[in-house]
């Protein structure tokens, strides 16, 4: 009975330790996966990757500062972490103060990045599990201007430019690209990579410049009125009309045969200047005809002149709707 009762004891006794090894055993690998440091970072980037903006702030612990939120939510923000790819979370390095710092290395547009993310143990849950948190931080910020515009986009997001310039809080790590599509004005897109709350980030600047529909539709105004100031010269017979053309002769014309022609239109060049649109100086030829009398001989002859002409305009724009203003000299 005795070996009997040894022999269970024994038997209970194995299966205990066994029972306590693989609560310890397990009570690691809980502590090396979901109750790891690597798990808020993890979980941080799935929310970047949702664009879900207010679980990742929470997440970060993270204050934002005074500036544009535009950047934190929705489709600017998943596009932001979209860019991410390759992406591995390491093993966390021990910091003083039960801190431990883990390292996300990952690439964009084929760059290989790392961001570093602190975190500290918070506690424990059912006595074996730590727990752990990111340690507190203010997001960063990104600035913007753009030339000679209210409005740019940011991440595919419209945003406001209130006199040409802005900034951004934003999530890291992410890429952001600015850029300028409108019908009259647009910028070359340009990005920025963030990586981390510490790396000073370069202002994403939009150099603006005028599109060829602005061009085109410039030079359509400019040839109206052109046609439009020759044709009322032909109509009031006048060497020197109200216009950027005139011819000067000392013979006589015969009243009813001057006609006007523009030969040479303009070449529309447009650009930014002390916070406005500039159209450059106005360059063309026009033709004068008509039959003069030579005031020295009497005889009657053909007048066909090329003249050079050349004449300043006022721009202003207006959403889609546009004014060309001729700026003449007498």
């Amino acid at each position: 009975m005795s070996q009997a009762l040894v022999k269970i004891a024994a038997g209970w006794l194995l299966g205990f330790m066994l029972a306590v090894a693989a609560s310890i055993v397990g009570v690691n690998v809980v502590n090396k996966t979901v109750a790891s440091p690597q798990q808020p970072v993890r979980e941080y980037l799935d929310a970047l990757q949702q664009g879900n903006g207010g679980k990742a702030l929470g997440l970060l612990r993270a204050s934002v500062p005074p500036s544009n939120a535009a950047m934190l939510d929705g489709t600017a923000l998943k596009t932001a972490a979209s860019r991410l790819a390759n992406v591995t979370i390491g093993e966390p390095e021990n910091r003083a103060g039960r801190q431990v710092m883990v390292p996300v290395q990952y690439t964009i547009d084929g760059s290989r990045l790392r961001t570093e993310f602190l975190l500290e143990e918070t506690g424990t849950e059912w006595l074996f599990f730590k727990t752990w948190a990111f340690v507190p931080s203010r997001l960063p910020t990104l600035p913007v201007t753009v030339v000679n515009s209210s409005e740019a986009n940011l991440n595919g997001v419209p945003v406001n430019m209130p006199g040409g310039r802005n900034s951004f809080a934003v999530f890291y790590p992410g890429e952001y690209e600015a850029s300028l599509n409108g019908v009259y004005f647009a910028a070359p897109a340009t990005r920025a990579t963030i990586t981390s709350r510490d790396a000073p980030v370069a202002p994403l600047n939009l150099l603006t410049e005028a599109t060829e529909q602005l061009r085109k539709d410039v030079g359509q105004r400019v040839k109206e009125f052109l046609d439009g100031c020759a044709a009322e010269a032909v109509k009031q017979q006048r060497l020197q009309p109200d216009c950027p053309f005139y011819f000067s002769s000392t013979n006589n014309v015969d009243d009813g045969t001057i006609k006007w022609t523009i030969t040479e239109y303009p070449e529309i060049s447009i650009a930014p200047f002390d916070g406005r649109w500039v159209v450059a100086p106005l360059d063309g030829k026009a033709k004068v005809e008509a039959v003069q009398q030579s005031s020295f001989t009497g005889a009657w002859f053909p007048l066909n002149e090329e003249v050079d002409f050349s004449f300043t305009t006022r721009l202003d724009v207006e959403g889609d709707t546009i004014k060309v203003t001729p700026l003449l000299s007498y």
